[in-house]
């Protein structure tokens, strides 16, 4: 098959560790920022990268459409097969597609228990099996704390990796981090903070991340909105 002819390196590797090291089975991962600096941007090369590797990846949105969803993938899919030339763009794409699965739904309408339904649904009529299941626009607020512990336990059973995205706001602490989400830090076991820097919007590991201070920190191009990261695709020869 064409993703055959990658060598794959996750896009967060210099940050948080190597691909087996991002999040295991059961495991919490959350993207922090502010609004509109690139938290769905982040999310999605994450499952770019998932569906590269083949892994299946369910991507479910509390704010936008699927057809809006679908047309964020292929933005952000063209950007990275632009900046490493990638040949038969469109045909590796296409071959991506089976492997993802968009779920909406209303924010007042989420819960652990309806998502359980419909994913049970979906994996016990063979329709789709996620290994990793990214969460966009999910409110993190007090409330939250049960749901998210539920949460926890259902991608425990399930062998699950899920990854959220998590809006903060400039005026709460010097970071913008709620402090509520103190209370649940303890659920997850990476979380990255976009920030921006000036001209430059840079990624920290506020949890997780490596020691090593040559290595623990990555920046996002806001014109491609990409992580600069030069080789985390490379064309096997």
């Amino acid at each position: 098959m064409i993703k055959d002819s990658f060598s794959l390196r996750h896009p967060l590797e210099r940050l948080v560790g190597s691909e087996t090291e991002i999040i295991q089975d059961g495991g919490f991962g959350a993207i922090l920022a502010y609004a509109g600096v690139g938290k769905t941007a982040l999310l999605i090369q994450l499952a770019i990268y998932n569906l590269l590797s083949n892994n299946n990846v369910l991507h479910i949105s509390l704010n936008d459409a699927v057809k809006k969803v679908g047309l964020w993938y292929k933005e952000v899919y063209r950007n990275i097969a632009f900046q490493h030339s990638i040949e038969d763009q469109e045909q590796l794409f296409e071959t991506l597609l089976p492997h993802r699965f968009i779920m909406t739904f209303e924010v007042d309408g989420f819960s652990v228990p309806k998502l359980e339904e419909r994913l049970t649904e979906l994996m016990e009529q063979n329709i789709f099996r996620p290994h990793i299941v990214l969460i966009d626009g999910l409110p993190f607020d007090v409330s939250q704390k049960e749901s998210l512990i539920e949460l926890k336990a259902f991608a425990q059973r399930h062998s699950l990796k899920l990854w959220f995205t998590v809006r903060i706001q400039r005026d709460e602490t010097p970071l913008g981090i709620p402090a509520h989400f103190n209370d649940i830090e303890y659920l997850f076991e990476k979380t990255i903070l976009i920030q921006p820097e000036g001209k430059d919007i840079q990624l920290k590991a506020l949890k997780g991340g490596k020691t090593d201070s040559e290595e623990t920190e990555l920046f996002i191009d806001p014109t491609t909105m990409l992580i600069k990261e030069n080789k985390w695709i490379q064309h096997i020869t």
